[in-house]
């Protein structure tokens, strides 16, 4: 089944750090699915949809460099309380000059992805004369919007690939015959290992935070350069 929007994206430079990695940083072979949602979603969100990613084509070979970049080596704490409320001489923020790290970085570089994707509408709209709008047809609306959005190159804030240093440039295909071929390379059925595929948000305000995400996972599986993501093992 042909997926309602097809997105080319493109950048320098790409980063999707592995989980497994502790301090150096080292990204996944192509784009994660949460990775892609979040550049649908730096174009167009509302909150009653949901972007699903049916696959992700890669175009470029798949290439990596290092580099090394100058990082932070804590984050900054919330201010307390007692501070906000009586004052203090504490400290809030953190002195770059004082917790500079130099870490090295596995990047992608010279990426180029098509992403496959569909619309799934969390809650339907109610209209004026007390009518809900039927599923189909929202999700005809988000859908016109988004183009509407990404054939002017309009953004909510600025796409990247993985860290805000890697921006995204984007285009719309709205015409199957104009869409590019994966490199030579990419013939065959590669594994590509297991990828993030999203993380659940706990929504239960009961929950401890400890327990708040939860990590999921699946086995990537590359044909012809296109990789099939499964659905969502988790109710959205």
């Amino acid at each position: 089944m042909k997926s309602p929007i097809t997105l080319e994206v493109s950048g320098d430079y790409a980063l999707f750090s592995r989980p497994e990695m502790k301090v150096e940083r080292v990204s996944y072979d192509v784009i994660t699915p949460s990775a892609a949602r979040g550049i649908l979603e730096a174009i167009y969100w509302k909150p009653q949809i949901r972007w699903i990613i049916d696959s992700i084509t890669v175009i470029n070979p798949i290439r990596f460099t290092n580099i090394r970049r100058n990082e932070i080596s804590k984050k900054a704490s919330s201010p307390k309380s007692t501070l906000v409320k009586e004052g203090g001489s504490e400290t809030i923020g953190i002195y770059v000059d004082q917790e500079r790290q130099q870490r090295a970085s596995l990047l992608l570089r010279e990426v180029r992805y098509l992403i496959h994707a569909s619309v799934h509408i969390l809650d339907t709209r109610i209209e004026r004369n007390g009518l809900e709008t039927p599923a189909n047809q929202a999700a005809g609306k988000h859908l016109d919007m988004f183009k509407r959005r990404a054939r002017k190159g309009q953004a909510f804030h600025q796409p990247y690939f993985g860290c805000r240093e890697f921006p995204v440039a984007f285009q719309l295909h709205e015409d199957d015959l104009a869409l590019p071929c994966p490199h030579e390379s990419h013939s065959g059925e590669k594994d590509l290992g297991f990828m993030l595929h999203d993380i659940e948000f706990d929504q239960n305000p009961k929950t401890k935070a400890v327990n708040a995400t939860t990590p999921h996972f699946f086995r990537a599986q590359m044909t012809d350069g296109t990789i099939t993501v499964p659905a969502l093992p988790f109710k959205i």
